[in-house]
């Protein structure tokens, strides 16, 4: 499982355009990572809205952020038009990508065990160094949290004048 100062392995995702997007056609640049566990549930909806919200504001910072989870091309791009999301989201079809960052875990709900994803969020940085992590998210705050994290880890990157 993927934890703080491990680096970012070069793993694929699926666009929702069916393209292949790769970690390592993203080398030098700031990236928030969160994953969320499905395409139009209330939670996720308020999470990928809340994120893309602030997307102008990330950018400013020079992050980069990518929403992941399962689903189709097709789902994701009705998900994207129906909650108006401007961030971009991937999938992860074969179950790499959560698998390595330990957020495709076992979970319950009413006595029935099943496979999901565990809402989490990771900043990584230039470098390609995993900066931050926040696993079992709660949505309310959380994408501000996020970004003034990236804000600290740019002021960190920055060389200071003296």
């Amino acid at each position: 499982m993927l934890d703080i100062d491990d680096r970012l392995p070069d793993l694929a995702l699926e666009t929702p355009d069916g393209g292949t997007l790769r970690f390592a056609d993203m080398a030098g640049q700031t990236l928030v990572l969160f994953f969320y566990p499905k395409d139009d549930t209330s939670g996720c909806t308020t999470e990928a809205q809340d994120f893309s919200r602030l997307k102008a504001a990330f950018e400013m910072e020079g992050a980069h952020v990518l929403g992941i989870s399962k689903g189709t091309s097709k789902g994701k791009n009705s998900f994207i038009a129906k909650a108006g999301l401007t961030v971009p989201l991937a999938t992860d079809s074969d179950d790499s990508v959560c698998a390595a960052f330990g957020t495709w875990v076992e979970k319950s709900m009413y006595g029935r065990k099943y496979m999901g994803i565990d809402r989490a969020t990771f900043l990584v940085d230039g470098d390609g160094r995993i900066a931050q992590v926040w696993r079992k998210v709660k949505v309310p705050g959380h994408a501000e949290a996020v970004l003034e994290a990236a804000r600290a880890l740019k002021g960190q990157a920055e060389p200071h004048a003296g």
